[in-house]
């Protein structure tokens, strides 16, 4: 079985206590568990280490980044995890550089990676409807797709050289929640991908 990394990136608002996202995380521990696969978790809104963050990347065959959406874009406390560990992994432990040469200063960019052969998979909570994507009509996102949207996120872990797993997404749990077939989605997304 695998190593898997679970990140729970959600950050608490008002609004949003991250009920969800724990939840939906607590599921794939349990479900993959269950399955054999040795899990860990973090999350990023609490303590983490630099040092250990990076362990836990190498440990991993799989990483599993939980987060809700907000302002198109994962939270600003995910964001300083990654710059903080995804800046001290380019060392070697992530990616060796950019992967450009000396000689080649122009060509490659990007393919540093040393993560070959470990997997990713990027599970989202938005406040947006399903309908509003995929739908050239619809004004926001004309058209995009959620991955179209989480784009910069997938070029993250391909830096690393990472493969995407299918991206799960659960809408409108804001407003309209159905977190209870969110739920059974997820676990079978679980079981169809694991």
């Amino acid at each position: 079985m695998s190593n898997v990394l679970i990140i729970n990136a959600h950050h608490a608002y008002p609004f949003a206590k991250g009920d969800l996202n724990k939840t939906l995380a607590s599921t794939a521990q349990d479900i993959l568990t269950s399955k054999g696969h040795d899990i860990k978790r973090v999350h990023t809104d609490e303590e983490w280490n630099v040092e250990e963050a990076l362990e836990q990347h190498q440990w991993a065959d799989i990483i599993i980044l939980q987060s809700p959406v907000n302002w198109m874009m994962l939270p600003w406390t995910f964001k300083k995890y990654m710059d903080e560990v995804y800046t001290a992994g380019m060392g070697g432990a992530l990616c060796d550089g950019d992967g450009r040469t000396a000689q080649a200063p122009k060509s490659k960019y990007g393919t540093g990676g040393t993560l070959k052969g470990k997997k990713y998979m990027i599970s989202l909570t938005f406040n947006a409807p399903e309908e509003a994507f995929n739908d050239p009509k619809e004004y926001l996102f004309q058209g995009k797709s959620v991955d179209d949207l989480m784009f910069p996120m997938h070029m993250n872990f391909r830096f690393f050289a990472m493969e995407a797993m299918p991206t799960f997404a659960c809408y409108d749990v804001m407003k309209n929640a159905n977190v209870e077939q969110d739920l059974v989605r997820f676990k079978a997304h679980l079981e169809r991908h694991f």
